[in-house]
């Protein structure tokens, strides 16, 4: 029997791009990562947002950092592409290792809240168990041949 047409595999995905902000601490040096708490949701994530109608996935990255946290940022490393269902449609995030290069938070319409945590503390506030993979494989694109840093 062949999927329905309202099924997940017929659907076309919902295409979004985003970014593992960081930085270095101003009080020790050690690396940080932002995290945004989106109230319409009640959860913590990194900044990211859907694809605009002819832009490209880096132009979107950096307009959804921009849009959520109010940072400029140098997109780095390409970071592995989540998949995932929102109520039942594929969604396709691309995400880049960020480093912040200026800006303030202030509340917008999506986010109430930026944060700078270290990395083991970003990974234990996330709130999705596919945005935890991420924290790791900004940490090994920003040190390649480094596991861990707290």
């Amino acid at each position: 029997m062949p999927p329905s047409p309202n099924s997940p595999a017929e659907q076309s995905p919902v295409l979004a791009a985003g970014a593992v902000l960081w930085r270095r601490s101003p009080h020790d040096g050690g690396l940080e990562i932002a995290l945004i708490r989106r109230p319409r949701y009640d959860d913590w994530s990194h900044p990211k947002g859907k694809l605009k109608r002819g832009e490209d996935w880096a132009a979107a990255a950096l307009r959804e950092v921009r849009e959520e946290t109010g940072m400029e940022c140098v997109l780095g490393a390409a970071l592995p592409t989540a998949r995932y269902l929102v109520e039942g449609r594929p969604k396709e995030v691309r995400y880049w290792a960020a480093e912040a290069a200026g800006g303030t938070f202030a509340v917008n319409d999506e986010v109430d809240r930026l944060v700078w945590l270290a990395p083991d503390a970003a990974r234990a506030r996330l709130t999705y168990e596919h945005d935890r993979p991420l924290v790791d494989a900004m940490l090994r694109a920003v040190h390649p041949g480094a596991a861990h840093h707290r």
